[in-house]
This record gives structure tokens, sequence and C-alpha cells, in this order.
């Protein structure tokens, strides 16, 4: 079902064009402008320059940041600060972190996973399954700067089940004997380790066990479109100019693959906080006492600290086993849970999508204190409960929606189903940094 291939990724070379640290940069939907700035600045070979050139006065159709980016990368080919590995390679790689809000003295995770080119297969052949929607804009960009580069800088993360961990052991196994390629604490404090892994007895073992998996994306569904539509563009051009035999380097994409099963992989929550006028906390009470039991936890500002910890720690239990939301109001010094009663719970026979706690939430809460599409469009999103519950406090918005996070077995489930989940429903953690392979492709 997934057919995966080891390739000659592209990768720096210390010495010309400086520590990996200082080259690599987070995903470029998460880079700011401030931190964008922040990474040109940091090293002239910074792989931002690549994945998210700036923008330049004058810049039109022949001149612009996506042409800027081909002409980098083509110079910095030709000058061997990036290099592509002799051989068809497999890179094993490991993040080792602390999750968001967890004691940073306290024990560490680590993502395993490994990086390989997978061939391009469309949405509802059973080898590859989406679990969102995308939007139009970001696919348009991502397209231009394929076109600009014929380059994948930052892989598409990916999921697969393999219960008795067979292929990350082979590869953990075969790291052992030789050094990281890449080893440093990035800016937020994790551990990135990358092996070259090219022993063609270890990789083809790795496709070969692969070859039986369906595929789960986890994070870069925009991309993921975009490839596929190169994959047509280039295809079209090809049979402008005669017919092309065989598998092209834009068949594939660059993708991080990560067991469903692997301990280090963290879901977290995608809280809401809307930025319109709410109903008093009184009346939101009793627009929900039917659906919802509700518990308050009043504070003071001595308590506050105390009351947030007990009010979280609630939702997280309790949410193991029943649909349970939290809620705080601008000027109201008090936290509510809301746990679906069992009378408004979906059936055990409704499809993935609507049991979702990120739906229930949307239909049950979220349409009824922003009726309308613009109040929906206002709501900020965070990850983090004290960023949105201090958003609500500060004024930054008018009211904190709390949720659990979406389990990964939920999200395995919506897209078997064939469905998509609703907007902002998961965001997988940590996210891989771009720019510590690439596939450059050849041809």
């Amino acid at each position: 079902m997934a057919q995966i291939f080891p390739f000659r990724g592209a990768r720096y070379d210390a010495t010309l064009a400086g520590a990996a640290r200082d080259v690599a940069a987070p995903p470029y939907d998460i880079i700011d402008a401030a931190g964008q700035k922040a990474l040109y600045d940091r090293n002239p070979h910074n792989v931002i320059r690549l994945e998210l050139g700036m923008d330049q006065p004058g810049d039109g159709p022949t001149n612009n940041r996506y042409t800027r980016a081909g002409a980098t990368l083509a110079q910095w080919m030709q000058s061997g600060a990036l290099k592509r590995d002799p051989q068809p390679t497999i890179y094993y790689h490991t993040i080792e972190y602390v999750p968001p809000g967890a004691d940073p003295k306290g024990p560490r995770k680590t993502l395993r996973g490994f990086i390989a080119t997978f061939k391009l297969e469309e949405f509802g052949t059973g080898a590859i399954y989406p679990h969102e929607n995308t939007r139009a804009a970001a696919k348009t960009d991502r397209l231009n700067l394929m076109e600009a580069c014929r380059a994948n800088f930052s892989p598409i993360w990916s999921l697969y089940s393999d219960p008795q961990d067979t292929i990350l052991s082979a590869l953990a196994q075969a790291a052992k004997s030789i050094a990281p390629s890449v080893e440093f604490r990035d800016d937020v404090g994790f551990e990135q380790r990358l092996w070259a892994i090219s022993d063609p007895a270890v990789t083809q073992k790795v496709v070969a066990a692969m070859a039986s998996k369906p595929i789960f994306i986890a994070d870069g569904h925009h991309r993921y479109e975009t490839a596929l539509n190169y994959q047509k563009l280039r295809r079209q051009q090809a049979g402008q100019t005669g017919t092309v035999q065989g598998l092209q380097p834009y068949d594939s994409v660059l993708m991080l693959l990560t067991p469903i099963e692997d301990p280090g992989l963290t879901v977290l929550p995608t809280h809401r906080v809307t930025t319109t006028p709410l109903p008093s906390f009184d009346q939101v009470k009793a627009l929900f006492a039917d659906t919802f039991d509700l518990q308050e936890y009043p504070f003071t500002s001595q308590t506050q600290a105390a009351v947030r910890a007990q009010f979280i720690d609630a939702m997280r239990t309790q949410g193991r086993t029943t649909p349970m939301f939290g809620l705080a109001l601008k000027g109201r010094a008090a936290y509510l849970t809301l746990a679906l009663k069992a009378a408004h719970r979906p059936p055990d026979s409704a499809s993935p999508r609507t049991k979702l706690d990120v739906s229930l939430l949307q239909q049950l809460v979220v349409a009824k204190l922003c009726p309308t599409q613009q109040e929906q469009e206002a709501i900020l999103y965070t990850k983090d409960d004290h960023e949105a519950l201090d958003w609500a406090a500060n004024g930054t918005g008018t009211g904190a929606l709390l949720l659990n996070a979406t389990k990964v077995s939920e999200v395995k489930d919506v897209a078997t189903a064939g469905e998509r989940m609703p907007h902002k429903s998961t965001y997988f953690f940590p996210k891989p940094l771009t720019g510590l392979v690439m596939n450059v492709m050849e041809g």
C-alpha cells in the first residue's frame, strides 16, 4: 500500500554552511515576521531563504521570493554548502523534548521516526489518508515554491501502525554503529538527532515492511496536496515533449514517518478563544444547563492558581470517559466545566467525526455562543491551557473554551472513514524542523 524509497538527501556541509542549529528552521507555517527576520539574520545559509523567503519592493513574475529561492538553492548546491548523499539513504530521526505544560525538570519524551520519500498516491486509494481540509491560498504559495525549486525542504509528517516496532527497531540498531549526522539542542531546548542509514540490507527491510501499511497524514496536508498538483503539472509538461517512462522524481514527496504507537508522539488540544461579545456568566449557565452537567470553580486573586490547576485537572480526568469542556469568561472570577449529559452524547453508531470532542464543542457550544460566521472567524486558537485562560482574563478575548486533545486513534478512525475533521482539531507535537535533510529532485 505504502511505497517508500531511500533517497539521496541533500544536507548541509557544516564546514561551508555553518552548524546545523544555525541553518535549520521551524515549519514555515508557525513562523511569524519577527521569527523570519531572526532566522535570516542568524546565518546566510539558513533554510528560511529557501522555505519562506522575504518579499522585496519591485517583485514581479520574473523576480520574487520563489525565483530567489530557486537561484539560492542552485548556488548552494553548486558551492557545496548543500550536498547530496552519495547513496540512497533512510534517515532515522529522534526529537527528545519536554511536552508543553509539563515540568521542565520532569521526564522527557522522545519522538522517533524516519525520513524517506513516499510515492505519491491520490486520496481514496487506500494508501494514504488525510484528516483535515485544506485552503487554496496556502497550496498556491507552496506550488509556486515547488515550481521554482523542484525540491521539498520540509517533510510531511505521517503516521503508520507498527505495534511490534519492527521498523524503528531495525533503524535504531543500525544507528548504534554510526555517529549521528546531526546532533544539537534547538532554540526551545529539544535534542535533535539524525542518522543517515544507507546499508541496503537495512533500508530494503524498511521498504518491504512499509509496503503493506496505510499512511495517515498528521501534519502537512497542504504540502501533500501541493505535491499532487505539482506531479500533474509536470506530467502535463512531459506530455508535450514526449512520453516519460517509469517513476520520476516528482512522483514522490519527502516524508517523516512515525508509528502511531510511538510513546513519544503527543497530540495537543487546540483551544478556542472568542473575541466577540458573549452572554453573561449566569446566562451562559442557563444556556447550557439542559445539555451539560455544570461545575463552577470560583476563585480569588490568592486562590486563582490553585483553583485553575484543580479546574484543568478535572477537565483532563473526567474527560477520559465523558466529553468535557472548560469555559472562562472575561471579568468573571470563576471557571466552569461542562460535562455532556448521557442523553445528548452521540450513539455508538454515529460517525467517528460526529463523536469527536471538537465536533461536539463546535455544534453544542461554539455555535450557540458565536452563531454567525463572522463571530466564528474572529475566534483565536492556542494549544496552551494557560494562554487561553489568560487571554480571557486580560481582555485579549471575551471567553476561553478549553477541550481535551483528540486521540491518535480517533484521527485514524476519522481518516479511515473518509471523513475530515473540523478546523483546528489536532496539533501534533513536536513539529519536525526544516532543513535537516531535503529532497532536491534530480532530473
